[in-house]
């Protein structure tokens, strides 16, 4: 009897501990749903601190390297200093391009801009896909102050059917800056992206039906 009170309370005492295990990761999982820097990897968050920095270095390069007045052309798009309040995206879809500035490199472009493909939000302006395009990024999009969100996903390539889990490899995580920079017009932005440029720029175009009804157009 001795020992079976023994092996009863080796049960209990493991059970409880798998029960406590449970539920610190579920509190964690919980914690990373709403809070980015729970989410967030270091080296994201290392990227994301130092999101003005590589703005002003992109900015700097692309005008030096010749392209000073396509980034004029950009106007308030890639003014570091542009925000509007409430930069929540509605659901909808959007016409999406990526604006690459400044370089990793001597072989690479100082300035690129891409035309527009098709991105979509879902979930309660909690999703974002790129939905076309040969370099497509999907994640979340979490709430941060009044003036910005901040978005952490993965980036996929080619022919790609399935992501990457965010945080599984480096190379292909993504994190931005999300903004609102007019009635139907937002922008995240991706300082020391994993490949080519020093800031990477997505600018969002509400299009017709849903999205761009909540976001007040016409």
């Amino acid at each position: 009897m001795t020992g079976l009170r023994a092996g009863v309370s080796v049960v209990l005492v493991l059970a409880l501990a798998a029960g406590g295990t449970s539920m610190a990761t579920a509190s964690r999982r919980q914690a990373e749903a709403v809070d980015w820097r729970r989410a967030a990897t270091e080296a994201d968050r290392t990227r994301l601190r130092n999101w003005r920095e590589a703005w002003l270095k992109g900015l700097a390069q692309a005008r030096s390297g010749g392209w000073a007045q396509d980034v004029a052309a950009l106007g308030e798009l890639v003014n570091p200093d542009r925000s509007v309040a409430e930069p929540g995206l509605p659901d909808g879809d959007y016409r999406c391009r990526t604006i690459k500035l400044g370089s990793q490199g001597r072989a690479t472009l100082t300035y690129v801009a891409y035309p527009y493909f098709r991105c979509r939000v879902s979930a309660g302006g909690k999703q974002l896909v790129k939905v076309t395009g040969s370099q497509r990024v999907t994640g979340r999009i979490y709430p941060d102050t009044d003036a910005r969100s901040i978005f952490l996903g993965t980036l996929m390539l080619g022919d790609e059917e399935r992501s990457y889990t965010y945080g599984q490899d480096r190379a292909r995580d993504v994190a931005g800056v999300l903004e609102r920079v007019g009635p139907r017009r937002w922008r995240i932005a991706f300082p020391y992206p994993a490949y080519e440029s020093l800031l990477d720029v997505i600018e969002l175009v509400a299009d017709g039906g849903g999205a761009a009804a909540a976001a007040g157009g016409d």
